[in-house]
């Protein structure tokens, strides 16, 4: 009795969940802090809403923004060569090369999840909104790409991004591209220490008699607030709060009749992680 007292916890809990203000730096900045003095960071955000299963990765999620320029003239004269083949082409060109080269990335997905094109284009980040104008006939001037780009740990997101910047580079005849990332949720990699964590809260799950745990695909869950902790902690590990399942939509629902077994496991891993 009395372990309590004598542990040191530091309990950090956020409302900004898919509304993060930013700087991240700011808006994160005490989850930092407590990470910085930690040596070990549990997070209680849902994973794949299975009980038995616990996170010890999760994927990044940042934003990426492509802004396309071309010669404007008249479609009749399109592929010319002192015209070219316009901003629109030029964006497919870049999304196809993403797609056929980098795809085979493992546990790395990049979607592109608008694109606005034409003679002018006006884009509101704030509103995910935009609107175009252009015509049949004419060459298109400007196009514009949104998109997300989640990978599995720092080195990956990096080299994809590279990756990406060469791509965008290469351009058509008479076209210009620039491809921006935005700041987002840093990874969670499947670290040796992270492996150790969940072994250690799936033996104590076995022991109260719910089971082995097993770890997630970073696949099925998304990013989340444990990762701002990756990089100054030696082990994480999430998804040992409540469970549930259609997350983000009107059909979410919570397992409340498994919270007091994720509250057990909790309480024990925490328990044996002090006697160490």
């Amino acid at each position: 009795m009395g372990e309590l007292e004598n542990m040191d916890i530091t309990v950090i809990m956020t409302g900004d969940e898919e509304l993060s203000g930013r700087p991240l730096s700011l808006s994160k900045g005490d989850l930092i802090s407590a990470a910085e003095y930690a040596d070990i960071a549990l997070g209680f955000e849902n994973g794949d809403g299975d009980p038995g299963t616990a996170n010890i990765s999760r994927r990044s999620s940042s934003g990426w923004t492509l802004e396309v320029t071309g010669r404007p003239s008249h479609s009749s004269q399109v592929f010319r060569e002192d015209v070219g083949a316009g901003a629109i082409y030029e964006a497919s060109r870049i999304l196809m090369s993403f797609y056929t080269q980098l795809r085979s990335e493992e546990l790395l997905t990049f979607n592109p999840g608008r694109i606005m094109g034409g003679t002018s284009v006006t884009h509101d980040a704030a509103s995910n909104s935009g609107t175009t104008f252009g015509k049949n006939n004419v060459v298109a001037e400007t196009a514009i790409v949104t998109g997300d780009i989640r990978a599995v740990s720092p080195e990956q997101l990096a080299r994809v991004q590279d990756a990406m910047r060469a791509l965008a580079a290469d351009n058509l005849p008479h076209t210009s591209a620039t491809l921006s990332f935005d700041d987002g949720y840093p990874p969670l990699a499947p670290t040796d220490g992270n492996r150790e964590l969940l072994a250690i809260y799936s033996r104590a799950s076995q022991d109260l008699g719910y089971g082995a745990v097993v770890a997630v695909n970073p696949l099925f869950a998304g990013a989340a607030d444990v990762s701002f902790t990756a990089a100054h902690v030696d082990k994480a590990i999430d998804g040992l709060g409540m469970s549930g399942s259609a997350g983000h939509t009107v059909e979410e629902t919570g397992i409340l009749s498994a919270l007091l077994q994720q509250a057990k496991r909790a309480a024990l891993l925490m328990y044996r992680l002090y006697q160490r």
